[in-house]
């Protein structure tokens, strides 16, 4: 390139400007944080060992008891394993998480600072103010942090918890306004200090369209602000006659490491959480890794059910065999990946607009 091209971003001497061939700028991707769920990790990001963005916003959308908040808390265990002096600020709008709730599914609690917002505009001080604190720590010494809000759609503004109290009925037509603002401030924050950031949301049914379609609430403030956001329904999974947890569909409805509309099935277990090999029996038999015998599975053990396989993890899923499976998720879910017809819909019932 021209000196005087390399010379002006010197001379300018901003923290904020880059030559972009250094790869220093805030957009880019500084790595990912394992979910827990090696499918979830496929459908997030185009690979097995991949997972959520790690200095992005990853919004997880869907009504209630879809399991919003346990994807945040699976996301939260494998995040503090992974980084041992690592910790999580949460802001819980819902007044549904407990320490019992945490410890059960293998966090510790020692390491997470639990925050209640009444309000965005609570949130938003808290938040900035949290950041500020970690910017003003040498980078080298910063512990690896994430911050999680659940759930931004039950958040209050001021004025309508003012009217609430003063008797108004009247509804706040500031508040999309104040959310979009809110994650305008935060998203480049975010980004230049790598923290990442989990937002649960609802979504509701659109009135009037002409087509079935659902929306998140809040407005477009999250959409915008979000690089990950993903879609979730469930359905119960039993085992004989007990429900041991839910199948959670997650459906990608906006993602920048993989293709959208793809969607895939996890395991929410009650006991122990996300399932990190639910869904990889299929995925191998469509790798090509193994080959299906009746309702059966051939592998290099013999025939065996699918149960089995997945009550022993270790023994069947051989570097060999992740290693294709790793192979085919690339193909089907990555941007650039070749086509795989995988059955999946990709017509969207979540409005884009």
């Amino acid at each position: 390139m021209s000196d005087f091209f390399r010379n002006l971003a010197e001379d300018i001497k901003d923290e904020d400007t880059s030559i972009a061939a250094d790869g220093v700028g805030s957009a880019e991707y500084t790595g990912t944080i394992d979910t827990g769920s090696y499918i979830l990790n496929a459908v997030l990001s185009g690979s097995l060992y991949g997972g959520i963005p790690n200095n992005k916003i990853t919004a997880f959308a869907g009504e209630t008891t879809t399991g919003k908040t346990f994807f945040a808390l699976g996301v939260i265990k494998q995040f503090l394993i992974d980084q041992p002096t690592g910790g999580v600020i949460y802001y819980d709008t819902e007044a549904a998480i407990t320490k019992e709730m945490m410890e059960s599914r293998g966090i510790d609690t020692r390491r997470v600072i639990l925050a209640e917002p009444q309000s965005i505009q609570q949130f938003r001080t808290h938040a900035l103010k949290v950041i500020d604190e970690y910017v003003k720590t040498p980078e080298a010494k910063r512990p690896p942090m994430m911050m999680v809000l659940d759930s931004l759609g039950i958040l209050s503004s001021e004025k309508e918890l003012a009217d609430t109290l003063a008797g108004n009925d009247t509804r706040d037509m500031t508040k999309a306004q104040l959310i979009r603002g809110t994650f305008r401030v935060l998203t480049l924050k975010l980004a230049k200090v790598k923290v990442p950031m989990i937002v649960t949301n609802h979504v509701y049914e659109v009135i009037g369209s002409y087509i079935p379609m659902k929306e998140m609430g809040g407005g477009s403030g999250l959409k915008y602000a979000a690089s990950t956001i993903a879609y979730l329904s469930k359905k119960k999974e039993r085992d004989g006659k007990d429900v041991i947890g839910t199948i959670i569909k997650v459906k990608m409805f906006k993602s920048r490491l993989s293709k959208e509309n793809k969607e895939v099935e996890c395991l929410l277990n009650y006991d122990t959480g996300l399932d990190r090999y639910y869904g990889l029996v299929e995925m191998a038999l469509s790798a090509g890794a193994w080959s299906s015998a009746a309702n059966r599975v051939e592998t290099e053990h013999g025939k065996v059910y699918p149960k089995a396989i997945l009550k022993d993890p270790d023994k069947y899923f051989t570097a060999d065999v992740m290693e294709k499976i790793e192979e085919y998720v690339s193909n089907r879910f990555s941007y650039g990946g070749e086509l795989v017809d995988d059955g999946t819909d990709d017509s969207n019932e979540f409005n884009s607009q």
